[in-house]
């Protein structure tokens, strides 16, 4: 039974909305433009506010509903989160591309630790004002887990490094390998500042 839930969590992350809605309103395929980051920033970089809302919150709306399926239990609420995250990052509908996992975690945090959505949130607002949001991103992640730890203790921190570590993951792999002749500097601006070569959003 509970790993029906973690799959479904899995799976649940792996619907692509961002995709959906860029393709449906915008008529552009996420994976085709800048990093191939099929997530939110995307689909706000090809599409604006509007497909942003519509996709953002299917996206963070999956998130939730993951949460859900753990039914109350502690453990199984770690490994549907870190599913639903993995789902988001690594789609089986995108032939492994997708996101970077931001709006699933805040919608898992939503339902089992609320002050860590808000956290993020604030974060990407923070990050978006500075034009830093990569950078932003980074240190709410690590942030997130210290204090789920100091709040929530073994569980707390679990629950933090399973929600964070793909996420990080993610950035430091990309969709993509790293340009040619780059170097071993270009995965620590991926995993700093989300992108092969850092600059300013």
């Amino acid at each position: 039974m509970y790993a029906l839930a973690v799959l479904g969590a899995y799976l649940i992350g792996a619907v692509p909305f961002s995709q959906v809605v860029s393709l449906k309103f915008v008529g552009v395929d996420l994976r085709t433009v800048g990093t191939g980051t099929v997530s939110g920033t995307g689909l706000y970089r090809v599409g604006g506010l509007a497909p942003l809302i519509v996709g953002g919150s299917l996206d963070v709306a999956k998130g939730a509903l993951a949460a859900f399926l753990a039914g109350g239990n502690g453990t199984v609420a770690v490994f549907t989160a870190a599913a639903v995250v993995i789902g988001h990052c690594w789609s089986v509908f995108l032939r492994g591309a997708g996101g970077r996992g931001l709006s699933p975690a805040m919608g898992a945090l939503a339902v089992l630790y609320w002050p860590g959505a808000l956290l993020l949130l604030a974060a990407l607002a923070i990050g978006k004002l500075a034009n830093q949001t990569g950078l932003a991103a980074f240190i709410a992640d690590v942030v997130l887990v210290v204090v789920l730890a100091v709040t929530n203790g073994s569980w707390g921190l679990a629950l933090g490094l399973a929600i964070v570590m793909p996420m990080l993951l993610k950035r430091v792999l990309g969709n993509a390998r790293p340009p040619e002749g780059s170097g071993l500097w270009c995965y620590g601006d991926r995993l700093l500042y989300d992108a092969d070569q850092h600059k300013a959003d």
